[in-house]
């Protein structure tokens, strides 16, 4: 178990680098020609998951989700959330042990940090958006 704890850390630094590593306009782009919302809203359902698993591992059941990120287009802002859900998930998983309810609960929220690395190389090649040293040695992008 101590490999899950470890992947789900891994996809939340990714997710950290990608977001450090563009630059502000890149938070407004859309894929063209397709249903699609902003790499910024991207953010916001991301920090918002994090929230919510968060609370989820604390208390035992999903509480449904909830969100604090109040500006999707605002990069500090952004980057100060994603940062603190980090923490914030790292602590817990240096205080909890893992039985199979926790378990379950990280390999929903590994599966949607990682979703979202999916999408999120999609923006970026239709954006023309290059990607952060990290995304490049684990995605081969």
């Amino acid at each position: 178990m101590d490999m899950l704890k470890q992947r789900v850390l891994q996809a939340l630094s990714l997710t950290n680098d990608f977001y450090n590593h563009i630059n502000d306009g890149c938070l407004r782009l859309k894929i063209s020609d397709v249903p699609s919302n902003t790499i910024g809203e991207q953010a916001y359902c991301i920090v918002g998951a994090r929230e919510s698993y968060l609370k989820a591992l604390k208390i035992g059941q999903w509480a449904g989700f909830d969100c604090s990120l109040v500006d999707s287009n605002n990069k500090t802002l952004i980057n100060r959330k994603l940062e603190q859900t980090h923490t914030n998930i790292e602590r817990l998983l240096q205080e909890i042990s893992i039985d199979e309810n926790i378990s379950i609960f990280l390999f929903d929220l590994l599966e949607h940090e990682v979703q979202h690395h999916g999408q999120l190389i999609r923006y970026a090649y239709a954006n023309k958006i290059t990607f952060p040293k990290s995304w490049s040695i684990r995605y081969t992008v």
